[in-house]
Formats: C-alpha cells, sequence, structure tokens
C-alpha cells in the first residue's frame, strides 16, 4: 500500500524558506516506498514560495491531494468573515475566490505532469465560531457552486475540522460534522438533479476529531458516522496530546503518533498509537475500500530537527499503516 503525506508539516523549512535544505528532504522523501504522493498546502499559489522550485522537485509519479486549511487560517487571521460556510455574503465569495484560484493551481501541476494526478482537494467550513458566524445553509450554497466547476479530475472533500461546543475552547471551530454531512447530501442531490458530474465527500482528521471530542473514540464515531451517511472519502491521521509538551494540550500540532517499534522515532505523550490507528482503519473498512484517501500529517519537534528525524518520524507513521494491511 501507499499513502499521502502532508510533508508540510514536517518541512525543514516551516519557518523560513530554505529551498536547498527543502530538495534535501524531498530528495529522502522520494526514497520511500510507500508515499503515493503529497497532500500538498494550498494558500493561494501552487507553491506558498517558489512554484517552479516545487514542479522541478517532486516526484513525477506522485499524486495529490491539496488541503485549504492552511490559506483559508491564513485568511481568517485577516478576516474572521472569511469562509464558505460564512453568513456574511463578502466573506463566502472571498473564500470561493480563494477556492478558484486553487482550481487553477490544480489545473497547473496537472499540465505539468501531463495527467490529472491531483485526486482531491479538501475544502472546510469557516469560519471560525465565535468570531465568525457561520450556517449550514451558506455552506450548502458554497457547494453548490463548486459542483458546478471543473476540477480537472479532483474530487472535493470536506475535511472535518472541531466545531464549537460550550465544554472547552476550539481549536478550528467550524460546522458540526452533521451540519457538514447534511450540506453535502443536499448539494449532491441538486448536482445530481441537474446532471452534474462532480459530488462531495468527506475526510476525516484524526487528531481535529479527538480534539473536539477530547477521546480518541470521537474519530471512531465520526468515521462510523460517515459510513453510515455513505460520506467517508478518507482519514489523515494527524496527532495530538491531553500531556503538556512541545506540542501543546490539544493543540491542532499534528504530533506524531507513538513509536511502533523501541527503535522507532515517535512521541510517547501521543494519543495517538497504533491500536488507534489501526481500529480506525477497520471501523473504514479500508482493506475493502481501495479508494479511501488514507495518510499522515505529522509536526515535528524541535524546529531545529534533523532531515534525517523528521523522514524517520514519517517513516514510522506509514509503517504502522502498513501493518495493517499486511496482517
Amino acid at each position: 500500500m501507499t499513502y499521502f503525506v502532508g510533508a508540510y508539516a514536517s518541512s525543514p523549512s516551516g519557518e523560513s524558506w530554505n529551498p536547498e535544505l527543502e530538495a534535501e528532504f524531498y530528495s529522502k522523501l522520494k526514497q520511500e516506498p510507500n508515499i503515493k504522493g503529497l497532500e500538498h498546502p494550498f494558500l493561494g499559489s501552487l507553491h506558498p514560495y517558489d512554484d517552479t522550485w516545487f514542479l522541478e522537485n517532486i516526484d513525477p509519479t506522485w499524486n495529490f491531494v491539496f488541503t485549504c486549511i492552511p490559506g483559508t487560517m491564513n485568511e481568517l487571521g485577516k478576516n474572521p468573515e472569511f469562509g464558505l460556510a460564512s453568513t456574511s455574503e463578502s466573506g463566502r465569495l472571498a473564500a470561493l475566490a480563494f477556492l478558484e484560484k486553487a482550481r487553477v493551481a490544480i489545473k497547473q501541476l496537472n499540465s505539468h505532469l501531463g495527467r490529472q494526478a491531483v485526486t482531491a482537494i479538501q475544502i472546510h467550513s469557516a469560519p471560525k465560531q465565535p468570531e465568525g458566524t457561520s450556517s449550514k445553509s451558506a455552506f450548502q450554497t458554497s457547494l453548490d457552486a463548486l459542483l458546478a466547476w471543473d476540477w480537472d479530475g479532483a474530487k472535493v472533500v470536506v475535511e472535518h475540522c472541531d466545531t464549537l461546543l460550550d465544554e472547552h475552547p476550539p481549536a478550528k471551530g467550524f460546522l458540526s460534522l452533521a451540519e457538514e454531512a447534511s450540506a453535502i447530501i443536499t448539494a449532491n442531490r441538486t448536482a445530481h438533479r441537474n446532471n452534474l458530474k462532480n459530488s462531495v465527500g468527506m475526510v476525516i482528521n484524526w487528531g481535529r476529531s479527538v480534539i473536539e471530542t477530547r477521546h480518541p473514540e470521537g474519530a471512531i464515531q465520526h468515521i462510523h458516522y460517515l459510513n453510515e451517511k455513505r460520506l467517508l472519502c478518507g482519514i489523515m491521521f494527524s496527532g495530538v496530546s491531553d500531556k503538556e509538551s512541545e506540542f501543546g494540550v490539544w493543540q491542532d500540532s499534528h504530533m506524531p503518533p507513538t513509536a511502533a517499534t523501541e527503535h522507532a522515532k515517535g512521541e510517547s505523550d501521543s494519543l495517538m498509537s497504533a491500536e488507534e490507528i489501526h481500529k480506525c482503519l477497520r471501523t473504514a473498512k479500508a482493506k475493502e475500500n481501495k479508494e479511501l484517501i488514507l495518510g499522515i500529517k505529522l509536526g515535528i519537534r524541535p524546529s531545529a530537527a534533523s532531515i534525517e528525524d523528521r523522514i524517520a518520524y514519517n517513516a514510522n507513521a506509514l509503517s504502522i499503516l502498513d501493518d495493517f494491511f499486511t496482517k
């Protein structure tokens, strides 16, 4: 099996752009045999720093899943009403304009590689509550628009993020899973009636579901819910901790999983263990559903960590996925 890697979260250029160091990192990634491709961050252009560098350094056989969360969070920092679910029409239209740029970038990458290499684009139901206001109906209106666009083979998927609850402050504070699913079902029905070929699915981010529910079982519950709705399209494994560490407590900092073996690179305080990952894959019926988007997104601490360590953390997480499929 091969998987997507959100390598940008593990990048040695996380704090400042260093093309030489990044090229070395990409060179090491290309040597990992079970990487299908990248979960690639979209912030407004194909690459956050240098489109040409990116096109020259990717493996031409890789596939890609665009994620709009980095750009969405950047835009929310400037405008708290920004988002596809915003009740502010100007904020909602700004989010659609942002995704039009993503659509252009997808075509740019596909054109460079001479194939439809972008598997999916992950979108989000911003804005963050309570700083901004959102609604299911506004989100559905945005989905109706997106389903009419030509995505050059990429599937539009909503990545669920934690929602606003009374019990604790949110990390993202977007719409609830039920609100997102309801909007998607209605938008898909409308698209079908209008003979559109596109449909929207959903991806679970392990860490964000656990941040919302404050328990690893929350990811299982969310996967089960989407399976029942026939909306589950994938799982990205990104960890979290309930203990004080460099990754913070209940922070969306992409904590690596615990080590799978004695000599592997892992984080002992991570709630994301091999057992929890395998539970999710069983719930998702991952062995039967070969179309699932599966991958990892790991942050690395400290920021001065070596490239070898960054690769080793990713290799540990990928080995955990592999263990599930080989047993």
